[in-house]
């Protein structure tokens, strides 16, 4: 005769213990677009804008392979150990800049960004209020945003006047 097999059900009480680790975590998503753009400031005239801006005014634009780089602050979640869904971020980003600036001129099409002088640093700022109403977990901590290996931006949000 067969003996009978007992089978255990798992409860809470014999489930193992999930530690959640305090900590402030910074995670980062990357992403590339490819766009258009001109430096000049249209109050000025092309004398002005050529010695400020050189050949980044060229009146028939250039362009760049930008890498975006987006840091959210935070402490992980003590169910989920993650601080957001990178999925979910990488959905933002895609959303709110690569969407409507890949493949664009940044200077008349792209909306949120009409009547800005689109330098590196202006970008950082426009893609920051782009993206923070949209962080739910965590808070947006930093955009970066690389026009060239070299040069870069970075905008760690309103910060008191220096």
């Amino acid at each position: 005769m067969a003996k009978a097999v007992s089978k255990k059900r798992s409860s809470p009480q014999t489930r193992p213990a999930v530690r959640a680790l305090a900590g402030t975590v910074f995670v980062t998503r990357q992403v590339h677009f490819n766009a258009a753009h001109r430096l000049v400031n249209p109050t000025k005239d092309a004398a002005w804008n050529e010695q400020t801006y050189g050949l980044c005014s060229n009146e028939h634009w250039h362009g760049h392979n930008y890498v975006l780089e987006v840091t959210v602050a935070g402490e992980p979640d003590p169910e989920t150990g993650y601080l957001l869904d990178l999925g979910a971020l990488r959905d933002i980003l895609t959303a709110e800049i690569v969407g409507p600036c890949d493949h664009r001129n940044l200077n008349v099409e792209v909306p949120f960004l009409r009547g800005v002088i689109p330098t590196s640093e202006n970008l950082v700022i426009a893609f920051w209020n782009q993206i923070e109403p949209h962080i739910k977990s965590g808070r947006l901590y930093s955009v970066k945003l690389f026009e060239t290996p070299r040069n870069f931006a970075e905008y760690r949000g309103p910060q008191p006047a220096l």
